[in-house]
């Protein structure tokens, strides 16, 4: 019972690890009443051990490439890792930087990127919303 009313209720962690704080204004506009994201179910948690979603922003940087780390291992199964932006998703600009290991891609596996500089929130909605399904799609695989 615990499981089904889990897979209904999807928990995000945002994490930023290392953006200029364009794709994180547009992840805290999708709590605001304008796009209330909270009506698909979901909440943002602050503790991985809650969380279902991983909702990363910036590219990696080599100080927050272990901590990215921890975070992807202390999430529950069935998880999943959403990249937004262009610099989550691959590392640009900030490309052979020596500071930067890449995209998220590069840490830790992803199921979904979000395009843009920085990506829209309805690109993070429909993101997310589509990333529910493969939750959910993920939860009963491992259900049975």
């Amino acid at each position: 019972m615990r499981r089904d009313a889990a897979t209904r209720s999807p928990w995000i962690l945002h994490f930023d690890t290392g953006s200029c704080n364009g794709c994180d204004l547009e992840v805290w506009a999708l709590l605001t009443p304008r796009y209330d994201v909270e009506r698909f179910g979901m909440v943002n948690k602050a503790n991985p051990k809650h969380a279902d979603i991983l909702l990363i922003t910036g590219p990696v940087t080599r100080k927050a490439e272990e901590r990215l780390v921890n975070l992807y291992n202390q999430t529950p199964e069935p998880k999943l890792v959403i990249a937004c932006g262009d610099c989550a998703s691959n590392g640009v600009p900030f490309f052979d930087c020596y500071n930067v290991c890449g995209g998220v891609d590069k840490v830790i596996p992803v199921d979904m990127y979000v395009p843009g500089c920085s990506c829209r929130p309805e690109a993070i909605m429909d993101a997310v919303v589509k990333g529910i399904e493969l939750w959910k799609r993920k939860a009963q695989e491992e259900r049975s």
